[in-house]
């Protein structure tokens, strides 16, 4: 029994070197992703009291209980990993590594060249909110689909940087299905945003 313990203790040891730091990319994609997720989530909700079409309405539900499932898979590693699940670091900085994703779009006037959560890929802005919240109908589902389309490429580099960036295996995996799963919704809705369009043109 005691050989057991030491080994036990031995391996989480071992385990706990490996765990991501308050400055690695792991810890910066699980922070900043959750914001950007909850855009999306508030988006959905938006859209989903604004419309009678019962497509976009299964894809904003979608998008309300995918993203709302990862976001708390990424605040429970945080907590696993003994990290705050918000720093003063600027966001996107885990990105700011020459890796040509989009930190390299950081707004090198500022002092720090720091982006706020405003600014993170894809995210739509505070008067954009306020559109398609003021919006109903058709309106409202053409400036969703706008915004979603281009949430979801933002969604997608940040994805991607932190497939490329990360050495955890599970947040690596859900990186990648992040990726994967906005990529073909992204078809979707441009189809979507293509026939209303055609429908006013």
């Amino acid at each position: 029994m005691t050989a057991a313990l030491v080994v036990g203790a031995i391996g989480f040891l071992t385990l706990g070197s490996r765990l991501p730091s308050d400055t690695s990319p792991e810890a910066g994609f699980a922070r900043d992703m959750q914001a950007h997720h909850a855009q999306a989530v508030e988006m959905a909700f938006l859209l989903r009291d604004r419309t009678d079409d019962a497509t976009l309405r299964t894809i904003a539900f979608d998008i309300i209980t995918t993203q709302q499932q990862q976001m708390g898979q990424m605040y429970g590693w945080l907590r696993m990993w003994g990290l705050p699940q918000s720093t003063s670091r600027p966001a996107m900085a885990w990105m700011a590594d020459g890796s040509g994703h989009s930190a390299m779009d950081m707004d090198d006037t500022a002092p720090t060249g720091a982006m706020t959560p405003a600014e993170m890929p894809g995210m739509a802005t505070r008067e954009q909110i306020d559109r398609l919240r003021q919006a109903d109908g058709p309106e409202a589902e053409v400036l969703f689909l706008q915004l979603m389309i281009k949430h979801h490429r933002g969604g997608i580099d940040m994805a991607q940087a932190a497939r490329d960036l990360a050495s955890d295996d599970n947040v690596i995996l859900l990186a990648d299905r992040i990726a994967s799963s906005q990529a073909a919704e992204i078809q979707q809705m441009e189809q979507l945003l293509q026939d209303r369009e055609q429908r006013t043109g």
